[in-house]
């Protein structure tokens, strides 16, 4: 290979100064970041001759690579990767009460367990290799995602080939990827049975329907109508995103609380947010709850027992979530085979409905 060739002349300048992190390492290697990580490891992915010239050029000057390099030559970074994929609605913020929530349990019990936390927001339709990436990256052991969104088939490929993966989402038979969640078919039938038990006889779902646990909300609160002889559940399709909610709620319930015909008089909210900002709506209405319209959300998340009236909801227990999320993960880790932890969810009346 001749001199001038970027892989057998690195940058002087770079060679007289400081090789301060693996990027300036790469440059002088004329390599990607990433080849240097999997070099430094040892991993057979990197050929053999491009490895050893990786290490001289560190030895050469004295690169010393910091902690996450050093756990990745003894095949362990001591770092657990959150993904959040939105695929379903790309507005959607981390900030949403239920991810800080469980974000916030989750954190507790990694670092209980001696492990470093790192998260990343991904909107799938702009990166379909979104999961194999991070798991090829080299900086985490192991990967826990919230929620399946509109990407079960992507996860359930993933965990075709990599057993360290565990999913927060809706459990359903057949499925390879290992779920720790609550059992949202049953959710929605306790949320449905509230609201007739309440005096509703039309009852409609807030939410989209669109992603897996959502789905089974929905189904379940059919069931419970169906069983009762009542009307379909009517879908009122509104996404999560703040800066949309709001205006998508007010429109639904101006068509379909307008006291006419068969009106609505019980809603199930699919989420305790939207339960919120749906009783906000019906409040600007002069609609009262629960004597006009019967509310339940789902997830009993701290706002619910802050509005006003207090909200009527569906309990799933998010600690304990966070806590088998982890323990299973680490169990993968240990070369255990795992079982999915489907959770009870339990109804908490208040004074919605």
């Amino acid at each position: 290979m001749s001199e001038d060739t970027p892989e057998a002349r690195p940058d002087r300048p770079m060679r007289e100064g400081a090789v301060r992190n693996i990027t300036d390492l790469a440059r002088l290697a004329g390599v990607s970041p990433g080849t240097v990580s999997r070099a430094l490891a040892g991993k057979s992915l990197v050929n053999t001759k491009t490895r050893e010239k990786i290490e001289s050029l560190a030895r050469e000057h004295g690169f010393r690579p910091n902690q996450m390099a050093s756990g990745l030559r003894r095949q362990k970074t001591g770092v657990i990767g959150v993904v959040i994929p939105l695929g379903h609605d790309t507005r959607q913020q981390v900030s949403d009460s239920f991810f800080m929530t469980l974000l916030g349990h989750l954190a507790d019990e990694l670092t209980r367990k001696g492990y470093d936390l790192m998260l990343r927001r991904v909107v799938p339709g702009e990166d379909s290799d979104w999961l194999d990436r991070f798991i090829r990256s080299g900086m985490i052991d192991g990967v826990i995602v919230i929620g399946q969104s509109d990407q079960f088939e992507r996860i359930e490929e993933v965990a075709d080939g990599f057993r360290a993966m565990v999913v927060w989402g809706n459990h359903q038979q057949g499925q390879h990827h290992c779920v720790v969640g609550t059992d949202n078919r049953l959710g929605g039938r306790l949320a449905a049975e509230r609201l007739i038990a309440a005096g509703a006889r039309r009852i409609a779902f807030l939410g989209d329907t669109g992603p897996m646990e959502f789905a089974a909300r929905f189904a379940g609160a059919q069931d419970a109508a169906a069983r009762m002889g009542l009307p379909d559940v009517l879908p009122l399709p509104t996404h999560l995103s703040p800066d949309r909610a709001s205006e998508e709620i007010a429109q639904h319930l101006a068509v379909h609380l307008s006291g006419h015909g068969d009106a609505v008089d019980g809603i199930f909210a699919a989420t305790d947010t939207l339960a919120a900002l749906c009783l906000t709506e019906l409040r600007a209405l002069g609609i009262a709850v629960p004597d006009d319209v019967r509310l339940v959300g789902f997830d009993d998340l701290p706002i619910a027992r802050q509005t006003v009236p207090p909200l009527t909801t569906v309990r799933q227990d998010i600690a304990a979530g966070a806590r088998g999320l982890v323990d299973l993960l680490l169990r993968r880790l240990a070369g255990e085979s795992t079982e999915s932890l489907v959770l009870p969810p339990e109804l908490v009346v208040r004074e919605t409905a």
